[in-house]
Protein backbone atom coordinates (compact mmCIF):
# COMPACT_ATOMS: atom_id res chain seq x y z
CA UNK A 1 0.00 0.00 0.00
CA UNK A 2 1.53 3.54 -0.91
CA UNK A 3 1.84 5.73 1.98
CA UNK A 4 -0.61 8.70 1.54
CA UNK A 5 1.24 11.82 2.27
CA UNK A 6 -0.19 15.84 2.36
CA UNK A 7 0.27 15.99 -1.48
CA UNK A 8 -3.14 13.22 -1.74
CA UNK A 9 -4.88 15.99 -0.10
CA UNK A 10 -6.84 18.14 -2.63
CA UNK A 11 -8.46 21.45 -2.74
CA UNK A 12 -11.85 20.74 -4.04
CA UNK A 13 -14.35 23.44 -6.19
CA UNK A 14 -17.75 22.50 -5.62
CA UNK A 15 -20.22 23.76 -8.08
CA UNK A 16 -21.65 27.20 -7.05
CA UNK A 17 -25.47 27.95 -8.60
CA UNK A 18 -25.37 31.47 -8.58
CA UNK A 19 -29.12 32.82 -8.32
CA UNK A 20 -30.25 36.47 -7.82
CA UNK A 21 -31.61 35.79 -4.16
CA UNK A 22 -28.63 33.53 -3.34
CA UNK A 23 -26.30 30.31 -3.81
CA UNK A 24 -26.66 26.89 -3.72
CA UNK A 25 -24.08 24.30 -3.88
CA UNK A 26 -25.35 20.77 -3.92
CA UNK A 27 -22.69 17.85 -3.35
CA UNK A 28 -23.01 14.54 -4.39
CA UNK A 29 -21.15 11.42 -3.44
CA UNK A 30 -19.04 9.76 -5.49
CA UNK A 31 -19.14 12.79 -8.21
CA UNK A 32 -17.60 15.95 -6.09
CA UNK A 33 -16.62 13.75 -3.03
CA UNK A 34 -14.80 10.90 -4.00
CA UNK A 35 -16.41 8.40 -1.35
CA UNK A 36 -19.69 7.19 -0.16
CA UNK A 37 -20.87 9.88 2.37
CA UNK A 38 -21.87 7.95 5.92
CA UNK A 39 -21.76 10.90 8.02
CA UNK A 40 -22.27 14.01 8.35
CA UNK A 41 -21.27 16.26 11.19
CA UNK A 42 -20.16 20.18 11.63
CA UNK A 43 -18.84 22.33 14.32
CA UNK A 44 -19.92 25.68 15.19
CA UNK A 45 -19.39 27.89 18.32
CA UNK A 46 -16.02 27.10 18.80
CA UNK A 47 -14.51 30.13 20.81
CA UNK A 48 -12.03 32.17 19.83
CA UNK A 49 -7.94 30.63 20.21
CA UNK A 50 -9.46 27.44 20.19
CA UNK A 51 -8.36 24.29 18.01
CA UNK A 52 -10.40 21.31 17.09
CA UNK A 53 -9.30 17.79 15.48
CA UNK A 54 -5.93 17.47 16.02
CA UNK A 55 -5.87 13.66 15.06
CA UNK A 56 -5.52 11.20 12.26
CA UNK A 57 -7.42 8.59 11.00
CA UNK A 58 -6.76 4.80 9.78
CA UNK A 59 -9.55 4.60 7.23
CA UNK A 60 -11.76 7.62 7.56
CA UNK A 61 -11.88 9.91 4.46
CA UNK A 62 -13.27 13.24 4.40
CA UNK A 63 -14.07 16.62 2.65
CA UNK A 64 -13.59 19.62 5.14
CA UNK A 65 -15.71 22.96 3.88
CA UNK A 66 -16.01 26.30 6.01
CA UNK A 67 -20.09 26.42 5.44
CA UNK A 68 -19.51 29.99 7.02
CA UNK A 69 -17.04 32.17 8.29
CA UNK A 70 -13.28 30.91 7.82
CA UNK A 71 -10.48 28.70 9.52
CA UNK A 72 -7.48 26.97 9.16
CA UNK A 73 -6.77 23.17 7.69
CA UNK A 74 -3.40 22.36 9.32
CA UNK A 75 -2.50 18.83 7.82
CA UNK A 76 0.72 16.54 8.26
CA UNK A 77 1.81 12.73 6.96
CA UNK A 78 4.85 13.30 9.54
CA UNK A 79 7.23 14.50 7.15
CA UNK A 80 5.38 17.86 5.74
CA UNK A 81 3.00 20.07 6.92
CA UNK A 82 0.49 22.13 4.75
CA UNK A 83 -1.82 24.71 5.69
CA UNK A 84 -5.29 25.44 3.83
CA UNK A 85 -7.24 28.45 4.80
CA UNK A 86 -10.89 27.81 4.06
CA UNK A 87 -13.17 30.56 3.80
CA UNK A 88 -15.62 29.78 0.66
CA UNK A 89 -18.53 27.63 0.89
CA UNK A 90 -18.14 26.35 -2.37
CA UNK A 91 -14.45 24.90 -1.55
CA UNK A 92 -13.51 22.40 0.14
CA UNK A 93 -10.33 20.21 0.96
CA UNK A 94 -10.44 16.13 0.32
CA UNK A 95 -8.77 14.18 3.09
CA UNK A 96 -7.48 10.97 2.67
CA UNK A 97 -6.59 8.52 5.32
CA UNK A 98 -3.48 8.67 7.00
CA UNK A 99 -3.16 12.29 7.57
CA UNK A 100 -3.16 14.40 10.59
CA UNK A 101 -5.21 16.88 10.96
CA UNK A 102 -5.57 20.11 13.17
CA UNK A 103 -8.38 23.22 13.00
CA UNK A 104 -7.53 26.58 14.35
CA UNK A 105 -8.24 29.88 13.45
CA UNK A 106 -12.07 30.02 13.67
CA UNK A 107 -13.69 33.15 12.52
CA UNK A 108 -16.83 34.37 14.69
CA UNK A 109 -19.58 32.62 13.55
CA UNK A 110 -17.73 29.91 11.47
CA UNK A 111 -19.46 26.82 10.70
CA UNK A 112 -16.86 23.93 9.70
CA UNK A 113 -19.14 20.97 7.70
CA UNK A 114 -17.49 17.08 7.53
CA UNK A 115 -19.09 14.53 4.89
CA UNK A 116 -17.14 11.24 6.30
CA UNK A 117 -16.77 7.91 4.39
CA UNK A 118 -17.68 5.96 7.57
CA UNK A 119 -19.55 6.44 10.74
CA UNK A 120 -18.14 6.75 14.12
CA UNK A 121 -15.45 4.63 15.28
CA UNK A 122 -12.90 5.43 17.85
CA UNK A 123 -10.99 2.75 17.05
CA UNK A 124 -10.34 4.47 13.83
CA UNK A 125 -9.00 7.22 15.41
CA UNK A 126 -5.40 7.66 16.59
CA UNK A 127 -5.43 10.60 18.93
CA UNK A 128 -1.76 11.39 20.07
CA UNK A 129 0.86 12.80 17.28
CA UNK A 130 3.47 10.27 19.08
CA UNK A 131 1.00 7.51 18.12
CA UNK A 132 0.00 8.98 14.75
CA UNK A 133 3.90 9.14 14.01
CA UNK A 134 4.57 5.10 15.44
CA UNK A 135 1.47 4.07 12.77
CA UNK A 136 3.31 6.19 9.91
CA UNK A 137 6.28 4.06 10.07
Amino acid sequence: MRETTVYDCTLVELPKNHFDRGNITAVNECLEVPFDIQRVYYLYDVPGGESRGGHGHKQLQQLIVAASGSFDLIIDDGRIKRTFHLARPNMGVYMPAGIWRELDNFSSGSICLVLASHEYDEQDYIRAYGDYLNYKK
